[in-house]
């Protein structure tokens, strides 16, 4: 799983990158997914840990962070 590079905290997306996370997710994601079924609306920006959680909840139950990149981080889900 490829997602933007996020962290948990308000304090760790303060920086250039998670500025402009925080605009397309505010003009793109999140409106996007309160369209869908399902209730999943992670909020302006989604760290691991509520990645973890999402990925628990949908029954996985293997998850670490594999490779990160100053944009993305790459997480290898498993069943």
């Amino acid at each position: 799983m490829v997602e933007p590079r996020a962290g948990d905290t308000l304090a760790e997306n303060l920086n250039p990158v998670g500025r402009a996370y925080f605009g397309f997710s505010a003009l793109l994601c999140v409106p996007s997914a309160r369209s869908q079924p399902g209730g999943y609306s992670l909020g302006a920006q989604a760290g691991e840990a509520a990645i973890r959680q999402l990925a628990t909840d949908a029954g996985f139950t293997r998850f670490r962070l594999v490779a990160q990149t100053p944009l993305n981080n790459v997480y290898e889900i498993r069943p």
